[in-house]
């Protein structure tokens, strides 16, 4: 696991994956890790070349949205992510208007401003104000480069 010092809300990130190639592993033992927007909301890392494209394989909000199309390159490729977040909003404690997020896949677009409904399993619960990027470990040897953010 490993997250940032600084926290952010609004924000676009940059990062680039490469997932191993395991072949006698099946699902979520392929590769198995996550990108979490404000230590929230996951976006799956996970080998799903040539899988469905579901919420819990790659380019997935885990639990909430399943990407529009399978975006994936082999395993040992590397790829990346283009997230443009944006926080949700509370006041007085109480969530006003939900996140939301569009993000782009090896430059496809496989989720188009996304309403986060909810946060997910794993991490942090939603809350106000802004929170880490947070790189989650599941034992698998994913790697991580050239990780960039821009707040807003």
């Amino acid at each position: 696991d490993c997250e940032t010092k600084d926290t952010f809300g609004d924000h676009t990130l940059h990062i680039e994956f490469r997932t191993p190639f395991r072949p006698g592993a099946r699902g979520q033992e392929r590769g198995n890790s996550g990108v979490y927007v404000q230590g929230r909301y996951e976006c799956q890392v996970l080998d799903s070349f040539g899988l469905e494209g579901e919420n819990n394989e790659c380019g997935g909000i885990y639990s909430i949205a399943r990407p529009k199309v399978n975006a994936c390159f082999p395993p040992l490729t590397w790829q990346t992510y283009d997230m443009d977040f944006k926080a949700a909003v509370f006041a007085n404690d109480k969530k006003v208007t939900n996140a939301r997020v569009t993000i782009r896949q090896n430059g496809i677009l496989i989720h188009d401003d996304l309403e986060l409904t909810h946060g997910t399993p794993g991490k942090n619960p939603e809350a106000a104000g802004p929170d880490v990027i947070y790189l989650q470990g599941h034992g698998n040897p994913v790697v991580y480069r050239n990780i960039w953010v821009v707040k807003k």
